[in-house]
């Protein structure tokens, strides 16, 4: 078998594991119903999850970094295998959460040795691609995931979906233990080393625009099948096929975004969707009532909102070359706790406001957010100019000594 079928082998398990991630949106609302809690109460399963990814994650994989890495994807998919089991076996509210922490976890875990694995099976022109695929797969799980997680939970019942990912992630295990080579582990990189960097204030300020981005994003998205349901009205096969067409439409997002930051810069990218963004969720809120309307503006909102990931990413990468790893590493851990940050608001938004005010003050998050972006592209701008003054003086310096 080819390293590229490798590749691809751990692409669909990522989708797998990304699809445990995702789904609670997609049926947060029978989830809740089923265990006896209110919504914005099971809306704090995704806070959970999001705070045991972003804390556990950094600290496991220091932990195990010289540990034998086809070793560790299968560690990660056993543990992966028992969070599922206890989602469905063992009843209650505090079992569902102890699941989300383990799943967490697990799935963190995963994520971070398959990139690893993946560029390391690639040839060195193609590690980007491989990347990039595993990436994919990931994010496919939004858009395929968790509309059939919808369905099979309006069908069957929401602890199937569960069930059946469980299931799967025995087959996973066995597919990697089988087509996966041995990979040598690597040199721990310190937590003192990766926080280190946050020092620098222009590293905290791009870090808080994912932030701000993503706890905008995660107030509104973490609510959005009980928002389509209860303020929009519409019924179960429309929230499905809502959920699917969000999801296409964070792909296409995605892709212009890249596109977008090759061909009209960082800034216009970044700062652009950001504002479209909180535009699409102010428009979501005024025409809630039509469900004709919500559905082009749900389209939009996620390409919006997507379109920011590959710009904010590069634009990280560009602010600390040297560093790259660590800086995507602290992007991801900022990511999961704005997930969490913004599940949490969320909640407090449903319960002491209402349903309907989640877009306002997601759109807020995210208008915040771009002010952000706009600061951090300054403070690069600034940086840059200065370094070009220096390089210009030391030539004036060495033409003057000639």
């Amino acid at each position: 078998m080819s390293n590229r079928w490798k590749i691809y082998m751990l692409a669909v398990i990522s989708f797998l594991v990304g699809t445990s991630e995702f789904i609670i949106a997609g049926i947060l609302d029978k989830v809740a119903a089923d265990i006896g809690v209110t919504v914005s109460a099971a809306g704090q399963l995704i806070t959970v999850f999001s705070l045991a990814y972003a804390f556990g994650t950094p600290i496991l994989m220091a932990v195990t970094a010289r540990l034998e890495r086809r070793k560790l994807l299968l560690y990660s998919l056993g543990v992966f295998v028992v969070g599922n089991a206890i989602a469905v076996l063992v009843p209650g509210f505090a079992s569902l959460v102890g699941s989300r922490i383990i799943l967490a976890l697990s799935t963190g875990v995963f994520v971070v040795t398959a990139l690893t694995v993946a560029s390391k099976l690639a040839p060195p022109e193609r590690q980007g691609s491989a990347i990039a695929t595993l990436v994919m797969g990931f994010s496919t799980a939004l858009i395929v995931g968790v509309p059939i997680g919808r369905v099979v939970a309006a069908v069957y019942d929401w602890k199937t979906i569960f069930g059946g990912i469980g299931v799967l992630g025995l087959a996973a295990i066995a597919i990697v233990a089988f087509a996966i080579p041995r990979t040598d582990g690597e040199e721990p990189t310190p937590l003192r080393r990766q926080l280190a960097i946050l020092k620098q204030p222009r590293v905290a300020i791009a870090l808080s625009v994912t932030f701000f981005w993503i706890s905008g994003y995660a107030i509104a998205y973490t609510y959005i099948s009980p928002y389509l349901l209860t303020v929009t009205g519409m019924n179960e096969q429309w929230v499905s096929a809502g959920l699917f067409a969000f999801g296409i439409a964070s792909l296409i997002g995605s892709k212009l975004g890249g596109f977008g930051t090759d061909k009209w810069g960082v800034a216009r990218t970044l700062v652009g969707g950001m504002l479209l963004h909180a535009a699409a969720l102010v428009l979501l809120s005024l025409s809630a009532h039509s469900a004709a309307l919500v559905f082009p503006l749900l389209m939009l909102w996620s390409f919006a909102a997507w379109s920011s990931g590959p710009t904010q990413q590069y634009h990280l990468i560009t602010l600390a070359p040297e560093a790259s790893g660590i800086m995507l590493s602290l992007n991801t851990s900022v990511l999961q706790l704005a997930m969490a940050a913004g599940a949490g608001i969320g909640g407090v938004v449903v319960e002491s406001v209402s349903l309907s005010a989640i877009t306002w003050i997601g759109a807020a998050g995210v208008t915040v957010a771009a002010a952000a972006a706009i600061v951090s592209l300054g403070l690069s701008r600034s940086r840059s100019l200065a370094r070009s003054r220096v390089r210009a003086d030391e030539g004036t310096v060495a033409q003057a000594e000639a």
